[in-house]
């Protein structure tokens, strides 16, 4: 199960698995009509989301598994690989999802907020889990949206069909954003290992090897995607990942100004930044003052 098939069109993908095309820029999916399953690899072309409601395999986001479990939503975005490895000997699945191109949403609302929705670059391992009235929320947003896909194509179509779409990403993203909370305790362990992985990162000397700390460093270091990850220290800390990160640079920064005799070229290729005059303009920005000035104000 090498090969990697390329998927650019909804009918493409609905004609790999048997469903009926009522538009060709956006599809219902159900998995309890698939007499046979197959297992493949997707390079999906288009946006797709799919609610599980009982285990039917494993979904596979590069190396990493997913064991579905009741009422669980995975995304996916254009360019993502996905592969089903099916199991003959489990459960028929009971599988629903919506698949949309980019070219319906084109010139409405939701292709200007498209991008704001990062859960579609989250990895399978950290899908969403839906409570039992969640999960018919998103069956009733579905429904809604094949029961406008069995009328007939009209002006109307395009408007009351991502209206629908945009609703229901608008309720994933409330319901990550309550799964971010119930799962406090295990964010605040990430928090403390990230504070540890920053402190080390300077203290390593890895900036200097590495360059400036990036979120991608800290993210695949927790094992997580860069998008949740940050989406994470957003919601625990108020501040975004890039903006935590910079603080804790800026106060490794004072820190070696005021208690070591180093230059400030010296301090500012220690922490990764290429130019000096890189480092004195973020100082400045952070403190009000350049590193010269406030070595002079607090010695």
């Amino acid at each position: 199960m090498d090969e990697i098939i390329k998927l650019d069109t909804i009918d493409q993908y609905n004609k790999l698995f048997g469903f009926e095309t009522l538009h060709p820029l956006v599809s219902i999916v159900d998995f309890t009509k698939v007499k046979e399953m197959k297992n493949v690899r997707i390079n999906f072309g288009f946006y797709a989301l799919f609610l599980k409601d009982t285990k039917c395999g494993d979904m596979k986001y590069g190396r990493q598994y997913y064991d579905y479990s009741d009422g669980s939503i995975v995304c996916l975005a254009p360019g993502q690989v996905s592969s089903i490895d099916y199991d003959n000997e489990v459960v028929q699945p009971t599988a629903r999802g919506v698949l949309f191109h980019s070219d319906l949403i084109r010139g409405t609302s939701l292709s200007k907020h498209i991008k704001e929705y990062t859960f579609f670059s989250y990895e399978v391992r950290e899908a969403l889990h839906l409570s039992e009235r969640e999960r018919h929320i998103v069956t009733d947003c579905l429904d809604k949206i094949q029961m406008e896909l069995e009328h007939a194509i009209d002006n109307h179509s395009k408007r009351l069909i991502t209206i629908q779409i945009e609703l229901l990403l608008d309720y994933c993203m409330r319901f990550y954003e309550r799964q971010f909370i119930t799962r406090s305790d295990i964010n605040k362990d990430i928090i403390v290992k990230f504070e540890k992985l920053l402190e080390e990162y300077f203290q390593k000397q890895t900036a200097q090897e590495k360059g400036l700390p990036s979120v991608k460093y800290f993210a695949d270091k927790v094992f997580l995607s860069s998008n949740y990850f940050g989406d994470l220290i957003k919601k625990e800390t108020g501040k975004s990942a890039q903006e935590y990160i910079q603080g804790k640079t800026m106060e490794f920064a004072k820190e070696q100004i005021l208690t070591t005799d180093k230059t400030i070229s010296q301090i500012a290729y220690e922490l990764g930044f290429q130019y000096p005059q890189h480092f004195s303009r973020q100082f400045k920005r952070s403190t009000g003052s350049t590193p010269n000035e406030y070595r002079l104000m607090n010695s």
